[in-house]
């Protein structure tokens, strides 16, 4: 690959590279020094959470912002989490801490003043202390029931000043919490969508059941009728396609488009559905993921899919339903 001579190009490249190094050293200690304490912290947070408590995130300046951000990211992956700034919490926000929740504090030199009430509050009332903190000897190391000391890492501000490396190794753990919750627990799409009901990702997590077309729009005939019968049905429908039941209703095949040119012939009307139906046909269930509608479509390369559940079908879903939502 070919790099670019500009100076600033360089720089920036070498400020991404410097924080790639500090997260290889993340990875390397999450599999070493760090193994046993994040493991100690998922064991904490689990004990509260199955109790009905909450992880309470807190920090100031940059380590806030990342505090805030991961506990959302908690909170959007069923691990009940709030943020509550540490200076606030020394002017009444302590009230939103319970005994039954576990404080997750990040703070680089672990010295930060403005802590310091908060930490208090919480060993007072014994609440479970969790750490993010450059340094193991710090005041807010020493007092914590679990630490995550971050490892020996460089600062990609070339004064060595702004937090940069150190802020996106907080972020990455905060992502490691987060997601191994979530592993851990089961967590599935389901759940998620039910906690991201809204944009483009609540699109993703439909369900088809939410986006297919049913009862009066569906275009089915019987397996005995004649392909007359089915044209008729077909263009009414406007899918381009038909489905072919049984006598007790299950979907015995489908006549697409395609089946019309492949049986083209002077007697074609004059023949069954159940002569020129594609038999077993591709289908999907009410309760599966419009994402997985989607990819089985284009798996297929086809443009519709009949729903059916018992084996009977109850809707059909054409791909332009999941592309106006944006499913992707």
């Amino acid at each position: 690959m070919n790099r670019s001579t500009d100076p600033l190009v360089i720089f920036a490249t070498n400020a991404v590279e410097t924080e790639s190094r500090g997260l290889t050293a993340l990875a390397d200690a999450l599999n070493t020094e760090l193994e046993q304490p994040f493991l100690d912290a998922i064991d904490t947070i689990e004990r509260i959470r199955r109790k009905g408590g909450r992880v309470i995130v807190s920090g100031i300046g940059k380590s806030g912002i990342i505090a805030r951000k991961i506990a959302s990211t908690l909170a959007s992956t069923g691990t009940p989490a709030l943020f509550v700034h540490a200076s606030e919490a020394s002017h009444g926000d302590l009230g939103m801490i319970t005994e039954q929740d576990v404080l997750l504090v990040l703070s680089n030199s672990g010295e930060t003043p403005e802590l310091a009430d908060l930490v208090a509050y919480v060993k007072r009332w014994r609440v479970p202390l969790i750490a993010i903190t450059s340094r193991a000897d710090s005041t807010i190391a020493r007092s914590c029931d679990v630490g995550l000391v971050l490892p020996a890492h460089e600062e990609a501000c070339p004064n060595g000043l702004a937090p940069t490396t150190s802020t996106t190794l907080q972020a990455a753990l905060g992502d490691a919490l987060a997601v191994t919750l979530l592993k851990n627990r089961g967590f599935s799409p389901e759940d998620f969508r039910a906690l991201h009901p809204g944009g483009k990702l609540g699109a993703q997590l439909s369900f088809v059941h939410e986006v297919m077309h049913g009862d009066a729009e569906l275009p089915l005939i019987d397996v005995d009728a004649l392909m007359a019968e089915a044209l008729v049905v077909m263009t009414s429908k406007r899918f381009g396609c038909v489905g072919v039941v049984r006598g007790d209703g299950t979907l015995a095949g489908v006549i697409t488009d395609g089946d019309l040119r492949r049986n083209m012939s002077s007697d074609l009307i004059s023949r069954t559905t159940g002569e020129v139906m594609t038999v077993k046909p591709v289908t999907i269930e009410p309760s599966a993921l419009a994402s997985t509608a989607l990819a089985i479509l284009n798996e297929r390369q086809i443009t519709t899919l009949f729903v059916v559940e018992n084996a009977a079908p109850v809707g059909i879903l054409h791909i332009h339903d999941l592309l106006r939502i944006g499913v992707k």
